[in-house]
């Protein structure tokens, strides 16, 4: 396959003989000094089969959405070769975050105490460049630069706070409480906008019965015990 890019936790590959785009699900997980943190933008270190277990939990919330009838661009998957395969889309360098209370980057950015809950939910897109800092971008700016169309910036913040409701709901099964995550969207050549990349521990931050915070690969345990794999 040819390699389309390398991130810091799935590698793009190009199927050439048939057109298909696949994910490859790599051992990386995210934080700082071997702490995993999954709103960090480096590599915090390594874990054997993280890949196989991230893939896994992200078909079965890629699925879990398309039930609820939020379009991903899911098509498939080979777990024992860690590949997801994908619809071919545009897919621009934002992030969209929904935070349901203060935590992480929002309290550095803005000097505020962490838990401080947002009724209704706090929505902000920011841009994918780590040079940057992944600053904040306005509706305005993604289209001055081209990387949306006029109303898809609305659009993917719609389709962020369904794709949280249905998180929040599956996350209480496990007695987690949803905090924060964050989603990538596509949209293919009519416009129409679909979930991307994954939907794991690696893009949301939770807090347990305890109040304690598990970091991505306890989080992906858990999952794995109640989906029984």
């Amino acid at each position: 396959m040819k390699q389309l890019y390398d991130g810091k936790t799935k590698t793009v590959l190009l199927d050439e003989e048939t057109g298909v785009v696949n994910l490859l699900f790599k051992d990386s997980a995210t934080g700082e000094d071997g702490v995993f943190d999954p709103g960090s933008n480096t590599v915090g270190g390594s874990v054997e089969g993280k890949g196989k277990a991230g893939l896994t939990v992200s078909c079965y919330f890629f699925e879990l959405m398309e039930k609820n009838g939020i379009p991903t661009h899911y098509l498939g998957s080979d777990i024992e070769k860690g590949l997801m395969q994908v619809r071919q889309l545009t897919v621009p360098p934002l992030e969209f975050v929904l935070r349901y209370e203060t935590a992480g980057s929002m309290c550095r950015r803005f000097d505020l105490p962490e838990g401080i809950v947002f009724d209704p939910c706090y929505k902000e897109v920011t841009l994918k460049s780590d040079a940057q800092g992944d600053p904040l971008i306005s509706e305005r700016l993604c289209i001055m630069k081209g990387i949306l169309r006029e109303g898809q910036y609305d659009e993917a913040l719609d389709i962020v706070e369904r794709v949280g409701a249905v998180l929040r709901d599956e996350l209480a099964t496990l007695n987690l409480k949803l905090i924060d995550f964050k989603i990538e969207v596509g949209y293919d050549e009519s416009g129409k906008m679909y979930v991307v990349d994954e939907i794991t521990p690696d893009i949301w931050r939770v807090r347990d019965e305890n109040g304690n915070i598990p970091n991505q690969i306890d989080c992906t345990q858990m999952l794995l015990k109640k989906l029984g794999k």
